[in-house]
């Protein structure tokens, strides 16, 4: 019994100086001040969240979420080959993928994927 007691006593107080040494190798020397403010988008946090801002955030997460979307409409039809008529099954993911790729042309045109612009 008291070999058992010895014993956790022990392994307690590793436990601690393992701890004690991870908190302390862990801790960053260096703090700088863009590494600690947190990231909003292109948004500078200290100033006034009434300043008007860049389109552009939205406009690429606009077309990010519409890629997405295609996407997930893309994936199923893969799964869905086998069940289907070869030919309707082609040109109905011809006509969508034709669709789509109209879809990312115009956007290049525009000029809203280009972000130097």
């Amino acid at each position: 019994m008291l070999m058992l007691m010895s014993m956790t006593i022990i392994i307690f107080i590793i436990t601690i100086i393992v701890m004690m040494l991870a908190t302390l190798l862990s801790k960053k020397s260096l703090l700088d001040r863009e590494k600690c403010s947190p990231f909003e988008c292109g948004f500078d946090p200290m100033n006034s969240s009434r300043l008007p801002f860049s389109l552009r955030f939205f406009l690429i997460a606009i077309i990010f979420l519409i890629f997405d979307v295609e996407i997930a409409l893309l994936l199923p039809m893969i799964l869905i080959i086998k069940s289907s008529n070869l030919m309707n099954w082609t040109i109905t993911s011809l006509f969508f993928i034709f669709i789509l790729l109209i879809g990312l042309y115009h956007e290049w045109n525009q000029g809203a994927l280009e972000w130097n612009t």
